[in-house]
């Protein structure tokens, strides 16, 4: 059984689908990350979860049983907010205990659990510290301790860690998914960074116009995209116009090129996909399987690789090199790229 199912939730404000008709499955103790951008309804779908926001219609189910109508305190889930929401007149262990206090725990196993969920997240001893006093990093690490006091059955989290500079937020990341693995608990993230969803979760959901476009494990959704939203949003993608020939041959302008598979789509304008990395570059022809001809129009050296584009034929192509790959030549230099056949994808335009 799985522990939490969203069925055909929805959620609408007049005219307008916030969320339509979103149905998932989240198998007890998995970490899921909602990723889109700004206005795809992943953060209503994550308040209509955590009993915030009344879906238009749906339902949701934890442990097979209907949760839709209860009120958020009733579920008891764990929440932590992008602004994290500290109590600044409490103390360290009031707020984590703040929850505890309210369904009448008592004062020796309230402090009790304080110290053994300081420890868990590192911050030992800090109990009488004001929040004044910490540092982003540390309300982070109490906000979380906060929202795991109950012990609750599903951790979610909506934005947490927009707020700490790169270094100090990839620090919390990490901490965060060894935690998460130690507890075994359900956990859904909402973020709209792709690195961050790439390196914690086990399942990404990605959202747009309202609606799950694609979910899976990272890789799949980042090697194998469903359509061009997906393919366009997670990372780096060439998207190039093409024509389907049949189910091997796409035509790209006066070129004809072989695919893994075009099939389903007709003999009709479709976006041939290939990432960056995938795209292999050298100063002479080789001869091979779906190279072509061009002229680099630019050359970015970032230290750990070389970011290169080629105009291959009015088509604008961007790769990328490790620096003991690159070929050396410079801008208005011609080159030829070649496109690996397994790793062209071909989608619906």
């Amino acid at each position: 059984m799985f522990g939490l199912e969203l069925r055909d939730l929805t959620k609408a404000y007049g005219d307008h689908l916030a969320a339509d008709q979103v149905s998932l499955s989240i198998p007890h103790g998995e970490f899921v990350c909602f990723l889109g951008p700004s206005g795809c309804g992943k953060t209503t779908v994550l308040r209509m979860i955590a009993g915030l926001e009344t879906p238009t219609s749906g339902a949701i189910l934890l442990n097979g049983k209907e949760i839709t109508n209860e009120a958020a305190n009733g579920r008891q889930f764990g929440m932590v907010f992008q602004s994290l929401a500290l109590f600044p007149h409490l103390n360290v262990g009031e707020n984590i205990a703040f929850a505890l206090r309210l369904r009448g725990v008592d004062a020796r196993r309230r402090k009790d659990r304080v110290a053994e969920l300081l420890d868990l997240v590192r911050l030992p001893g800090l109990q009488t510290r004001a929040i004044s006093q910490l540092s982003g990093g540390q309300r982070q690490r109490v906000a979380i301790a906060r929202a795991l006091a109950q012990e609750p059955p599903v951790f979610l989290l909506d934005e947490p860690f927009s707020a700490l500079d790169a270094k100090l937020r990839e620090e919390m990341q990490n901490e965060l998914r060894a935690l998460q693995q130690r507890l075994k608990i359900t956990t859904i993230l909402v973020t709209h960074d792709q690195r961050e969803a790439m390196t914690m979760a086990d399942t990404i959901v990605v959202m747009g116009g309202g609606q799950i476009q694609q979910h899976g494990p990272p890789v799949d959704i980042y090697r194998q995209p469903a359509n061009r939203f997906v393919a366009d949003f997670i990372g780096a993608s060439n998207l190039l116009p093409v024509e389907v020939l049949d189910p091997r041959t796409v035509r790209l302008g006066a070129i004809s090129l072989r695919v893994a598979a075009a099939c389903g789509l007709g003999a009709a304008p479709a976006t041939l996909a290939i990432r960056p990395e995938d795209v292999l570059i050298s100063r002479m022809a080789g001869n091979g399987d779906n190279e072509v001809a061009g002229v680099i129009s630019q050359v970015r050296d970032m230290g750990a690789y070389v970011e290169f584009r080629i105009d291959c034929q009015g088509q604008d192509i961007l790769g990328v090199a490790m620096p003991r790959d690159w070929i050396g030549a410079g801008v208005g230099e011609t080159a030829h790229v070649r496109l690996p056949v397994d790793r062209c994808q071909v989608l619906a335009r």
